[in-house]
C-alpha cells in the first residue's frame, strides 16, 4: 500500500470518528503529496520520495514549534506538536543511538575513512542508509564522534 493510499484510508477513518487533530495532520500530508505530484516535473513519488516529503513536513513543523516555544505561544505550539505526532506515524521506526553508531561504524569500515577529511564520504553513505530513520544532525554528530 502506498503512502497516498494509506493517507486516504486514514483520512476516511478520521472523518468518521470526528478526530480533528488527526484529520488536520493527515490533510497536511495529503496536500503535500498532491503538490509533489503536480509540480510539473513528471516524476513519480517513490518510497524514498515519500520519506523525504514526510521528513520535510516534520522538520518545518519542528522549526515552527521551536519559534512558538521561544515566544511563549503555547496555543500555537500545541497545534504543531499534534501535527508532528500524526505525521511521524507514517515515517519508519527511528534508529536508536546504538544502532546508529553501529551503522556509522560499518560505513567507516567499508569506506576506510580515518579522519575528518573523509566525513563527506561517510555522511553521504550514512544519509542514504539511514534515510527516514535518523535526522541529519544526529548522523553528523555520530560521524564526528567516530572520526575524531
Amino acid at each position: 500500500m502506498t503512502l497516498e493510499q494509506r493517507i486516504t484510508a486514514d483520512m476516511k477513518t478520521a472523518m468518521k470518528s470526528r478526530d480533528k487533530v488527526s484529520l488536520r495532520g493527515i490533510r497536511a500530508v495529503k496536500s503535500a503529496i498532491l503538490l509533489q505530484k503536480t509540480d510539473g516535473s513528471g516524476q513519480e513519488l517513490d518510497g524514498d520520495g515519500e520519506i523525504a516529503l514526510l521528513q520535510k513536513l516534520v522538520k518545518s513543523r519542528q522549526d515552527s514549534l521551536d519559534i512558538y516555544t521561544k515566544q511563549n505561544r503555547e496555543d500555537l505550539a500545541v497545534t504543531e506538536r499534534e501535527e508532528i505526532e500524526v505525521i511521524s506515524k507514517y515515517l519508519p521506526e527511528p534508529l536508536s543511538e546504538a544502532k546508529l553508531g553501529e551503522l556509522v561504524e560499518g560505513i567507516i569500515t567499508k569506506t576506510g575513512a580515518s579522519s575528518m577529511k573523509d566525513m563527506g564520504k561517510v555522511m553521504g553513505m550514512a544519509n542514504k542508509e539511514a534515510a527516514g530513520r535518523a535526522d541529519g544532525k544526529s548522523i553528523a554528530a555520530m560521524v564526528k564522534a567516530k572520526l575524531s
